[in-house]
């Protein structure tokens, strides 16, 4: 080991300084971008109430909104893909798990077959 504080190892280099150097970089350009935030947020007021997709919050505590009803917009525009996917989903969990399994398998297959 020679005295410039370096670590060799067979995939590169570990120098403290030069992490260092890097993580203060990191902090630096994070709070650039946290200083740049919106100035005008005032907790306590109606900036901090729930956003229900323009729907007021209920006077009786929060009632259950269906998720449907908070994205119909996004299931409208992609009905033709939902009608073919929604009836795939039973449900199951082992169906979810043999359906992972099959992809996995898949993509080992293509990976052996490619390289």
């Amino acid at each position: 080991m020679d005295a410039t504080s370096t670590l060799l190892t067979g995939a590169g280099y570990w120098n403290p300084l030069a992490w260092l150097l890097g993580l203060l970089a990191a902090i630096i350009i994070a709070w650039l971008i946290y200083s740049m935030g919106e100035k005008g947020y005032k907790p306590g007021t109606a900036q901090a109430e729930p956003f229900i997709s323009g729907n007021k919050e209920p006077e009786k505590g929060m009632v259950h909104v269906r998720a449907g009803n908070l994205y119909w917009g996004y299931l409208e525009a992609l009905r033709g893909y939902y009608d073919r996917l929604v009836p795939l989903h039973s449900g199951n969990l082992h169906d979810y798990i043999l359906w992972y399994l099959g992809i996995t398998a898949l993509f080992l297959v293509l990976v052996v077959i490619i390289s």
